[in-house]
């Protein structure tokens, strides 16, 4: 980054606090259920409580006879109000991906619990869940398969007959002779490792309210895509997207279950398109455990290759994705997202992946915080530790003599992924800076004498994220139906205060504060003078919204980018006003002025002004107003990076585990905000603290959810995690001219397998060689009982 691009970077840097905060800690944020429109409707859904069955009869009367009951209806009251099923956007050259249609409503069967079958609408939010319960359905039960690879066996119950299979697709990359790899390797490994389905778990579920206005409709939605979400609703209730409006007011929290387009959205409309009345609906906490999609639920199998000093020569895995009964937007695409960084920060000369994906009889998956990079991260990492005890050879040693140099980047894979820029030493030497490895083990071995079992576990680690370039990842690339391009409007006012438009979508990330930085530092003003304007389709050019820690690197870029357009028209303005050359125009210390002669300048308010209202002096040829648009579609993705030690303590006589200290080294290029950058660490290592010793969606052998509520899927609190211990290194990424990469889902990636490979650590003396997440209580003393010859795990 150029110090002629930010003019000194004042506020870019520095730890501002966030400006959204004041409103929501006072109570004053705007979500869903704050907003009310006269004459609103409540809707409720009918939901299979089977997990297959055939839907044999519907009766309504009961429901449709109450008061306050307006409407009830069925999938085929509804068959004319929908112009086509729930789309799935993942087409692969090459690949068939068997995607059933996925109706709002469901017709026929049903295939998972929680499917819905009827729509109650009303006058009252809770007498229409009461109504709800009062429309009977008749299903006669089909088999049910959960397990994904019992799934794939021969004469499994099939999810889908009409597929006569189990199985989505298979998807496979190679690069590299693996075959050769793996038979010059002189120790092979090879692990079987479960990455288990979790759930978002929002603090703020799922609701929607739909605002009809003639033939127009103002649709609010807790969603982290609002213009994705406009157009995927235009082409499934066939509504032009002209005439629709999507606002996603302040979001409590979507770590991936809201970037998605649900048919409860698509019901809300056409409900109150057909009955020409505002329509709310607000899920309950269970409705969101059952009905928005989960993530992770994959079984790998990986195997890796190494010469007897340790070089790597091979890695192979074969992924088996359970995908649920239905594609969603991404579903099939999430497993496969992970695979640029499949081979870790290392240098593999071969990798092979092998993809499955699997219909089972549970709801979908698809992208939860990190989507498809944290399973590639647990995989590569613990079958690193794995080879490492192989060859009996320190971790940390195994993983420095296969990092990927600091000065061979850009490097290119063997999957031919360009990795930007890297230096992996450096964060790996900065965490042993910070955390003592030799005085940990002569601790470890003290406690050790007296019966206490610590561990300590390591996670050097690469994500893939700014999710872009739309060549490589469009329909041209690997297939996605769409475009990641992102959009930034700068407008500047008479007055001299900024306005800045984006087309992503915040929802806790802190754009509010980070945006208005950027901004202010090419414009010359304070970030208390812009305002960042988000989340409405009806404000500010297309985007393609927030995922994939794409935010800063593409959003932030597009913002960057407008900002300096807008700073180059201001130069040329003020050079007018000054009777200067416009290339003589400097901004320092928030004025325009001419290089040489600092008492000759101008505010960035005297020059917007003047655009608004422009003096003789301005030329004609200046067109007028003080505002730039800018689309930015980046070269290359952006490869965050870092390296995270958790320590542990396990009591052997209960299984518990107790995360003792955690140290987070991460690379993601210049800080904008560090303590933006804190804030999403600490929040990634939270979420996968969570997957890794407490949170599990478990459903049972007959396909019901037995984890629906809170009491059942445990989550972590502030009681159960250390005072996380942060640092930084920093190296730009060329990809961009801020230098960022990414830190959203960093600690995600990072920590689940850091955190697993302390619990192995701990329980090395007692025999235990392997524990699948999470690692309860249970689970652990099992893994102990089983070494001692006791209980099997």
């Amino acid at each position: 980054m150029s110090a002629t691009a930010t003019n000194g970077a004042k506020h870019v840097g520095q730890a501002l606090r966030r400006k959204e905060d004041p409103r929501m800690i006072t109570g004053r944020g705007r979500y869903i259920d704050d907003i009310s429109v006269p004459g609103t409707l409540w809707m409720a859904l009918v939901r299979s409580p089977e997990a297959h069955a055939r839907i044999t009869s519907i009766d309504t009367s009961g429901a449709a006879a109450r008061d306050d009951v307006v409407a009830v209806f069925t999938a085929d009251d509804l068959a004319g109000d929908f112009a086509g099923p729930m789309p799935m956007v993942w087409a692969p050259p090459g690949v068939e991906i068997k995607t059933p249609e996925n109706w709002p409503l469901k017709r026929g069967e049903v295939k998972c619990v929680g499917d819905p079958v009827a729509v109650v609408v009303g006058t009252d939010r809770y007498s229409v869940s009461d109504a709800a319960e009062q429309v009977l359905v008749e299903y006669e039960s089909l088999p049910v398969v959960v397990d994904p690879e019992k799934a794939l066996e021969d004469g499994a119950p099939l999810v889908w007959e009409q597929f006569g299979t189990n199985r989505t697709h298979e998807f496979k990359l190679a690069g590299g002779d693996i075959d050769a790899a793996l038979a010059e390797a002189d120790v092979v490994i090879e692990q079987r490792l479960v990455n288990h389905r979790t759930a978002g778990a929002a603090m703020e579920p799922r609701g929607v309210l739909v605002d009809p206005h003639a033939d127009n409709f103002t649709v609010y939605s807790s969603t982290q895509i609002p213009h994705i979400a406009r157009f995927v609703l235009s082409l499934v209730v066939g509504i032009p997207e002209d005439r629709l409006r999507i606002i996603a007011p302040d979001v409590g929290g979507g770590f991936g279950s809201k970037l998605q387009v649900y048919g409860e959205e698509a019901l809300v409309l056409a409900l109150a398109r057909r009955l020409g009345r505002p329509v709310k609906w607000i899920e309950s906490r269970s409705e969101n455990m059952i009905a928005a999609h989960h993530g992770r639920d994959q079984i790998n199998y990986v195997t890796l290759g190494a010469k007897r000093d340790g070089t790597l020569t091979g890695c192979r895995a074969r992924i088996i994705a359970d995908l649920g009964a239905y594609q969603l937007l991404l579903t099939p695409f999430i497993p496969e997202l992970g695979f640029p960084v499949m081979g870790g920060c290392y240098k593999f000369p071969a990798i092979d992946l092998a993809f499955e994906g699997v219909f089972t009889n549970k709801f979908c998956t698809d992208a939860i915080r990190g989507a498809g990079r944290p399973e590639a991260t647990y995989w590569i990492e613990l079958a690193m530790d794995k080879l490492a005890a192989a060859l009996e050879m320190d971790p940390l040693e195994l993983r420095r003599k296969n990092f990927v140099g600091k000065d061979e980047f850009p490097y290119t894979t063997p999957l031919g992924i360009s990795y930007d820029s890297g230096d992996y030493d450096g964060t790996l030497d900065r965490l042993l800076e910070r955390f003592d490895l030799d005085a940990f083990r002569r601790e470890q071995a003290e406690l050790r004498e007296r019966g206490v079992h610590r561990g300590v576990g390591f996670s050097t680690w690469v994500e893939v994220c700014g999710l872009a370039p739309s060549r490589a990842v469009g329909p041209q690339g690997v297939g996605l139906q769409a475009a990641f391009w992102e959009s930034a409007k700068v407008r500047v006012h008479p007055t001299g205060t900024a306005t800045v438009f984006t087309g992503t979508s915040p929802h806790g990330q802190g754009l509010d504060t980070s945006f208005a930085q950027i901004a202010a530092d090419r414009l010359g003003i304070d970030p208390q003078q812009v305002e960042v304007i988000h989340g409405d389709t009806d404000q500010g050019p297309w985007g393609w919204d927030t995922y994939g820690s794409r935010s800063l690197a593409v959003g932030g870029e597009a913002v960057a980018r407008a900002a300096e357009k807008v700073q180059d028209k201001a130069k040329r303005i003020c050079a007018a006003l000054l009777e200067a050359a416009p290339e003589d125009v400097e901004l320092v210390d928030g004025k325009y002025q001419v290089r040489g002669s600092p008492d000759k300048f101008k505010t960035l308010a005297e020059i917007s002004g003047a655009a608004h209202i422009p003096p003789q002096e301005l030329p004609t040829d200046i067109e007028l107003g003080l505002e730039e648009t800018h689309i930015y579609d980046p070269e290359n993705f952006v490869f965050p990076f870092g390296a995270h030690a958790c320590v542990v303590d396990v009591d052997a006589e209960t299984g518990k585990v107790v995360v003792v200290r955690y140290v987070a080294v991460d690379d993601c290029g210049p800080a904008i905000n560090p303590m933006l950058i804190d804030g999403q660490i600490h929040g990634g290592i939270a979420h996968a603290i969570g997957q890794a010793l407490y949170e599990q969606v478990v459903y049972d052998s007959e396909g019901q959810l037995v984890t629906g509520t809170f009491v059942d899927y445990a989550l972590p609190t502030a009681a159960e995690l250390p005072s996380f211990e942060t640092d930084r290194t920093v190296t730009p990424s060329p990809v961009n001219s801020l230098g960022v990469k990414g830190i959203g889902e960093a600690g995600t990636i990072a920590a689940t397998p850091a955190v697993t490979a302390a619990v192995l650590d701990a329980l090395a003396p007692l025999g235990v060689e392997w524990v699948d997440m999470p690692l309860t209580p249970r689970r652990v003393w099992e893994a102990i009982q089983s070494a001692k010859g006791g209980v099997a795990a």
